[in-house]
């Protein structure tokens, strides 16, 4: 097998930041197609990462019209199913960039579009390749938790609103920090509990913060005419064998407790959660202990030495699936369940009633 063709359809942040540096440092992958509605992103895109002669476009049909193998979709999440199915149905495999996309009905036309071409879908949930992640997921799958029960999975923010692109756009985007960073530790803590099948949620979604004007922020003040989604999002979650799983999630909030993608697991036999590095707690011999993991560098080394990044790691085994025909770590049906979950909390948060996922 030759080298991968790939394309990118959307050439914001996302891609700059993680998806191109990430394909750029694999020696079988040449990205040979840069798509975005602004043609100047596009070809910054394709001079810094593109393989000789590769291509722009600003009409992602045009794009799949090339002879690609692989699509990277890094486009705003109202557009996310649509771009998806369209590339799979064209014949190429897609990563497409998380949530999955706005809705779950969304989300499953995806799912039916990769088993009807036969061509392999994967979310960009970078996070589960993080060294803490890839150990508690170990320490889970050999049973030292136990069973389970009790979960929260943790997304806050004190003031990091970001105030470019799309982000404040409810349309565009379906929701605020709940689907953008809370769908992170949302599906860090599903994949640890390896449970996909929830029952009842119950959800709050605030706009307390989002109408100040000139308010401080990591990122400048942002308009408050903008912003129509939510500033924080609160879920509860009761699994169909009764686990339970708390979900918080804010781009503003008064507080100082702090941290995104981390999640806390309560067991049977022991705990862990990521607040203060990797700890596990549990008891033994009559005594309570808590052991800290000594995680080392903050990447991963493989085989040439280098230091692996999350974004760098995720990048090179979904390259792998693709050439070894393997299934991808991180699997569509798995993503779909954030979806739902996320669907869930903010239909609840409307109503005020509980959502009840399968009658």
């Amino acid at each position: 097998m030759g080298k991968l063709r790939v394309g990118i359809i959307g050439c914001g942040g996302i891609a700059f930041g993680k998806h191109m540096p990430s394909l750029k440092k694999i020696n079988e992958v040449e990205m040979v197609a840069f798509c975005d509605l602004v043609e100047e992103r596009a070809k910054k895109a394709a001079e810094e990462f593109g393989a000789e002669g590769a291509k722009v476009f600003t009409d992602y049909r045009e794009l799949l019209k090339e002879p690609l193998d692989v699509v990277h979709v890094c486009t705003p999440n109202a557009s996310h199913a649509e771009i998806t199915v369209a590339a799979l149905e064209s014949g190429k495999h897609v990563m497409c960039e998380k949530p999955m996309a706005k809705t779950s009905a969304e989300a499953r036309k995806m799912i039916e579009a990769a088993k009807r071409t036969g061509k392999k879908l994967t979310i960009g949930y970078q996070n589960r390749f993080r060294p803490d992640s890839l150990y508690l997921h170990q320490v889970c799958e050999r049973g030292d938790l136990g069973e389970i029960y009790f979960a929260k999975a943790h997304a806050i923010r004190r003031r990091a609103v970001p105030t470019w692109g799309v982000f404040l756009d409810e349309e565009q985007q379906g929701g605020g920090p709940l689907i953008d960073i809370g769908t992170h530790a949302l599906d860090l803590t599903l994949w640890m509990m390896n449970n996909y099948r929830p029952k009842i949620a119950l959800g709050t979604a605030y706009h307390k913060l989002g109408s100040k004007e000139n308010a401080a922020n990591a990122w400048g003040p942002w308009d408050p005419k903008k912003f129509t989604v939510e500033d924080s999002a609160f879920g509860f979650v009761v699994m169909e064998n009764g686990a339970t799983i708390f979900l918080e999630s804010s781009w503003a909030l008064n507080t100082l407790q702090t941290g995104e993608a981390k999640c806390t697991l309560a067991g049977t036999k022991a705990g862990a959660d990521m607040d203060h590095g990797l700890r596990i707690n549990g008891e033994e011999f009559g005594k309570l202990y808590t052991t800290e993991v000594n995680l080392g560098a903050s990447g991963v080394d493989f085989y040439d030495g280098r230091e692996e990044s999350a974004s760098d790691l995720e990048a090179r085994l979904w390259i792998e699936s693709i050439r070894e025909d393997k299934e991808p770590v991180v699997k569509p049906e798995e993503a779909l369940v954030v979806t739902e979950i996320l669907e869930a909390i903010y239909a609840s948060a409307k109503t005020g009633e509980p959502y009840y996922f399968r009658k």
